[in-house]
């Protein structure tokens, strides 16, 4: 049998290679090395297997092995963390919204889901409640990604109220009302004589937009004017008021200011008075065919200081007070001349700011007055000296309650030593109380020295005190109503007048520029001179148009 001999194989290392085609390892060879476990230098086959240089390879025993990433490395920067790291916040852009945090203890609980009105829920929000209703931009919504919070606008106090026109530097804004209606006794007689009556009452103010001065104007004026006249007493005697009920009023001032520094202020005001006297004041002659006007005109210059929290005011006052001629009904004119006069005075104010809601502050005046006749028609001299002096203070209490309350004394000489000095309590006082948001309370209160034609009798004290509640049953629905009470104290003489008025008003806003608008008022004069009580109700309804 012929046969070979075996011969035996060499050992090599590639000998026992899995590989069946090559003693190579493919590239793509799961069992290849990779990089890493090539470029450790303990697996280095120079260190391993020969030590030409001496040296050792480093031992590993003891050593925590690295396998090139950390433990955790991979876990998400959110939801639980093992290693109890510090949880990275999310980084925004600026003004870019920030998503609200997870409710969490003491959270309110959230809105319960809408339900119809048989209790049952809503499977879908009604289509009334989003149709037509246009997108709003992102500029306009403040959700643009970058962009600094939209402003919100402030919330108009007055929705319903006059905006207004620029003219240059000025906001100007102006309104007439125009009303018609009946009062039962106009002439405030003993004896009522009733007549249809109409207002006519208009409205300007400008005010400087400036950095720095101002300069406000305030003109405000109205005419009450009757359809026909009073009929005179059948037995021919005079009325004790005129025929001719027909009355003009106007008050009128400019108020400005000159900013020198921060600290001292100029201040300037012209002020204008044309009216006539009051129905049922004994200085209404008898037998007028109509009432004399007359016009007070003068004006305020002073200085204003301030001192840290002190602050000092001062100026000097001029005034002058002219009447008309008196008509009669015969046909005649009597003069007023003993009536006109200048008054020449001067006002000083000191206040200290406690803290920026209380100002307490102390104020005095004195003037002068010299008529244009020595002697009035009675033949007494009526030139007189006076003043008053008064202390207070202005609060503002996070504007629920503020105003102004102060109390003082006043007082006037007169020239003819038969006049006695005309003196009294002075209390001046204006309050606001807004009781709620749609609800707001009202008091004012004052205190004259004024003249007086009657013979013997110095003067009148007139006090005043108006309680005023205004109601918004809507925004463009409003009551007003209004409660006032006085006394005219005649001094040298007996005569003591009090009065009583009680108002409502009804607005109805239609729009900024349009309202609606009726009163009904009620009048009482209670005097202590005989036949001269009387009592009035006036019922107007007219129209406000504003700009």
């Amino acid at each position: 049998m012929n046969g070979s001999f075996a011969h035996a194989q060499t050992v090599t290392p590639d000998l026992f290679s899995p590989s069946r085609t090559t003693q190579v390892a493919p590239p793509d060879s799961p069992l290849r090395r990779t990089a890493a476990e090539m470029a450790d230098p303990l697996n280095n086959p120079r260190l391993r297997d020969s030590d030409l240089d001496g040296r050792r390879a480093p031992s590993r025993v003891g050593q925590v092995p690295s396998y090139g990433l950390p433990a955790a490395s991979g876990a998400s920067t959110s939801g639980y963390d093992s290693l109890n790291r510090k949880r990275q916040q999310p980084k925004y852009y600026p003004g870019q919204a920030k998503p609200k945090p997870p409710p969490g203890p003491g959270s309110p609980p959230p809105a319960p889901p809408p339900r119809n009105l048989a209790g049952q829920l809503r499977l879908s929000i009604a289509p009334s409640e989003t149709a037509n209703k246009p997108p709003v931009p992102p500029a306009l919504a403040g959700n643009v990604v970058g962009q600094p919070p939209r402003k919100r606008l402030k919330i108009d106090d007055d929705p319903f109220g006059a905006v207004g026109d620029y003219a240059g530097s000025f906001l100007i804004k102006s309104a007439v009302e125009l009303s018609a209606g009946y009062e039962t006794n106009p002439g405030r007689l003993a004896v009522p004589q009733g007549a249809p009556t109409y207002v006519i009452a208009p409205e300007f103010l400008a005010v400087s937009d400036w950095e720095r001065h101002a300069l406000v104007a305030d003109l405000r004026g109205s005419f009450t004017g009757y359809t026909q006249n009073l009929t005179p007493n059948p037995d021919g005697t005079p009325l004790s008021a005129p025929l001719d009920v027909d009355r003009p009023n106007f008050v009128g001032h400019i108020d400005g200011r000159l900013d020198v520094t921060r600290d001292t202020r100029l201040m300037g005001q012209a002020r204008l008075l044309v009216s006539t006297d009051n129905p049922g004041s004994p200085n209404v002659q008898a037998g007028l065919a109509r009432y004399p006007i007359y016009t007070t005109f003068g004006g305020t210059f002073g200085v204003d200081q301030n001192f840290n929290r002190l602050q000092i005011s001062a100026g000097a006052t001029v005034d002058r007070t002219d009447y008309q001629w008196s008509k009669l009904t015969d046909g005649t004119s009597s003069s007023n001349d003993d009536r006109n006069f200048n008054q020449y005075g001067g006002v000083a104010r000191v206040s200290y700011e406690l803290n920026p809601a209380v100002k307490p502050f102390m104020e005095i005046e004195g003037d002068s007055r010299v008529h244009d006749l020595r002697l009035d028609r009675f033949g007494f001299a009526r030139d007189s000296s006076g003043g008053y002096a008064k202390a207070g203070t202005s609060f503002e209490f996070s504007r629920l309650l503020f105003g102004e309350v102060s109390i003082g004394y006043a007082a006037r000489d007169y020239q003819d030593p038969r006049l006695n000095r005309l003196e009294g309590l002075l209390t001046t006082a204006s309050l606001t109380w807004t009781a709620t948001p749609l609800t707001t309370a009202k008091f004012y209160s004052d205190t004259q020295l004024g003249e007086t034609t009657l013979p013997g009798t110095s003067g009148v004290l007139a006090r005043t005190y108006t309680v005023e509640v205004d109601h918004d049953f809507r925004r463009w629905l409003t009551a007003i109503g209004r409660f006032t009470y006085g006394t005219l104290d005649y001094q040298g003489d007996d005569r003591l007048d009090r009065i009583y008025s009680l108002s409502a008003d009804l607005i109805y806003k239609m729009t900024r520029s349009l309202w609606i608008k009726g009163t009904v008022r009620h009048d009482i004069l209670d005097s202590s001179s005989p036949g001269s009580s009387s009592q009035s109700t006036v019922m107007l309804l007219g129209v406000r148009v504003q700009n």
